[in-house]
């Protein structure tokens, strides 16, 4: 993985993966996508700024040896279901046809728990598609990481998070459920990583308890 993309690079798990990769001795070059400002940023670190809505005018520089797409909002943040899907949804899957198109070889997608393409949910129901639609783009390897409810240091505050998170950590005293136990941020970045190296499929799916066993962090 000599260069990387990573689109969503201002969220938790983008921040997750900046810091994960910046350690990380086989990635050179990390090439980061984003709307705003990304400071402090070490060297092997190129930003491109741009307006998601003109991704034609960048498309001949997402080029690398993965990308990790890991872009996302709420319905508060977004404003409106269809600012939402175009943000899970369009932008990313329009960064992914255009890296596969410049001869990109491996994706590698944050999904969710309880992706579903036919889910009466809105939020699970992008995700699936999502998964879906990248299937049909031309990588060589695709990685779709379903993680339960993510944990670290986020910039936004999210009420649901507050609310469930401190119930969803009494699952693991319970061994059936265990599995559904919140993941922090950097586990999910390790193993987004370690995905690229593990997948030896056209498409995998990484599920729960698989996102922990693929991370080389302490669980």
């Amino acid at each position: 993985m000599s260069k990387a993309i990573i689109i969503g690079a201002t969220g938790l798990i983008g921040t997750a993966l900046i810091k994960a990769l910046s350690e990380n001795s086989t990635c050179s070059e990390v090439l980061l996508i984003a709307r705003k400002q990304i400071p402090d940023l070490p060297s092997k670190f190129k930003l491109i700024q741009t307006d998601f809505d003109k991704l034609d005018e960048i498309k001949n520089e997402i080029k690398g040896d993965v990308l990790f797409s890991v872009l996302g909002t709420t319905m508060k943040t977004a404003g409106s279901k269809e600012a939402q899907y175009k943000i899970d949804f369009t932008y990313q899957y329009n960064v992914a046809k255009m890296a596969a198109e410049n001869g990109v070889k491996n994706l590698v997608l944050l999904s969710s728990a309880g992706a579903n393409a036919k889910s009466s949910i809105f939020y699970s129901r992008i995700k699936g598609e999502l998964d879906e639609a990248v299937k049909k783009l031309n990588f060589e390897h695709i990685s779709i990481i379903r993680p339960s409810m993510l944990t670290g240091n986020r910039k936004e505050f999210r009420l649901g998070e507050k609310i469930f998170t401190p119930i969803a950590y009494i699952l693991n005293i319970i061994p059936f459920a265990r599995k559904y136990r919140p993941i922090r941020d950097s586990i999910v970045a390790s193993a987004m990583i370690n995905s690229v190296k593990e997948n030896h499929n056209k498409y995998q799916v990484f599920e729960l308890d698989e996102v922990f066993k693929l991370s080389t962090q302490h669980v």
